[in-house]
């Protein structure tokens, strides 16, 4: 089996299994030096089987497409592969259930540079945190290059002249210079 199929059938959480539609994967251009990573999937994601593909999606795809690098370059993945119910965060169990597969896709992918989308997927990487403590540089994660910033959601909810969404878009030109 690939590792793509074998993540697909994936049952260590026996709630998120029962619950999905289908398992999120993420998708990996060949060539990708940058890897963003996000939460889980939400509920758009889980029906499409593809990450990122709703409100927050568009917005990750055009703030990547001014800062220079579109979508179709990018890896996209997330820290779980299977939608919460409700869309509520993941448990430590479910997370720890997903790291191995997140943690082989990274092996084989091996980015120039991670983009953490949100608290989750940061302290996925730089464990207990919180977002203000860590965004906007560059932390070094067992020979990984981690750049931590907001969620897109986040920058939605605070409008297009929040500081979320400026300081999203900040860190992302920033990732696209760092892989260029």
């Amino acid at each position: 089996m690939t590792l793509d199929a074998d993540i697909r059938a994936c049952t260590a959480c026996a709630l998120l299994a029962a619950f999905r539609t289908t398992v999120v994967v993420g998708t990996a251009p060949p060539g990708a030096r940058l890897v963003v990573v996000g939460e889980a999937p939400g509920a758009l994601e889980d029906e499409t089987g593809f990450p990122f593909v709703g409100r927050s999606g568009q917005l990750l795809d055009r703030l990547l497409a001014e800062a220079g690098l579109p979508r179709d370059r990018v890896a996209v993945l997330n820290t779980v592969k299977c939608r919460p119910p409700g869309n509520r965060v993941p448990t430590a169990h479910e997370t720890a259930n997903c790291r191995p597969w997140l943690s082989q896709q990274l092996a084989v992918l091996d980015p120039h540079l991670i983009v953490t989308l949100g608290l989750s997927a940061a302290a996925w990487f730089l464990g207990r945190t919180t977002l203000h403590a860590v965004r906007g540089r560059v932390h070094e994660v067992d020979g990984r290059r981690v750049l931590p910033t907001f969620h897109p959601a986040a920058a939605l909810r605070g409008g297009p002249e929040g500081e979320p969404m400026r300081l999203l878009r900040e860190d992302l030109a920033t990732a696209v210079r760092l892989v260029a």
